[in-house]
């Protein structure tokens, strides 16, 4: 599904890559290391947000080829701390429909109330999932995630992994960055661990969730 190579981008405290690994259609890539180490910028780097060197390639289409709006359309990336613009949950999504549809699956039982919330009276958690709702919405073929339940309790955290365990069955690749070993081995067949913008090595993970291959 997702093939880079060679990705290399500078940076004032960290230089990252050159980097080179894939991730199959239907399979969850969980990305470690320590604070720093570059895994964010990797994840900007790979959704073109920041000046970037190296070949990144979706399916058979090179992203060199396809206009920076629609890339990002196609790798939808979800940052630790995702932004809010407006006053109301409700206009930061483009398809109410289906915003209806996903916010019951994340725990918000009275979903059309919270498409009226103020986004000022959201708690950390609850920022988090409707932040996730968003970037599902658009069914992107591939999902960059950068810790999406560190806000979450247990039971929130559940809802999320079954979530994304529906989108892996569905085809969907996940590059995971998770500081968590028990949701990696829930949810990841396969892990990079990054160090000083480098990968220094990988595992096979249990990955029960999805139809990695």
């Amino acid at each position: 599904m997702l093939n880079v190579s060679g990705l290399h981008r500078p940076g004032q405290k960290v230089n990252l890559g050159p980097l080179s690994f894939h991730i199959n259609a239907g399979e969850c890539l969980a990305l470690t290391g320590p604070s720093g180490a570059g895994k964010s910028l990797l994840l900007r780097a790979l959704a073109d947000l920041d000046p970037n060197q190296g070949q990144v390639r979706l399916a058979d289409r090179s992203r060199s080829s396809i206009p920076a709006p629609e890339w990002r359309r196609l790798l939808a990336y979800l940052p630790a701390e995702a932004g809010w613009w407006c006053e109301l949950v409700g206009e930061h999504m483009p398809d109410r429909a289906a915003a209806l549809d996903l916010l019951p699956r994340l725990g918000f039982l009275e979903p059309a109330a919270v498409m009226s919330w103020p986004v000022t009276r959201l708690s950390s958690g609850e920022r988090q999932r409707l932040a996730l709702v968003r970037a599902l919405l658009g069914r992107a073929p591939v999902l960059l995630l950068d810790e999406p339940t560190s806000a979450l309790d247990q039971d929130n955290c559940a809802l999320v992994e079954n979530l994304l365990g529906e989108r892996l069955a569905a085809g969907a690749a996940i590059l995971l960055v998770s500081h968590d070993p028990a949701q990696i081995g829930r949810v990841a067949q396969r892990s990079l661990r990054l160090e000083g913008g480098q990968l220094v090595s990988g595992q096979l993970g249990s990955g029960q969730l999805g139809n990695g291959r």
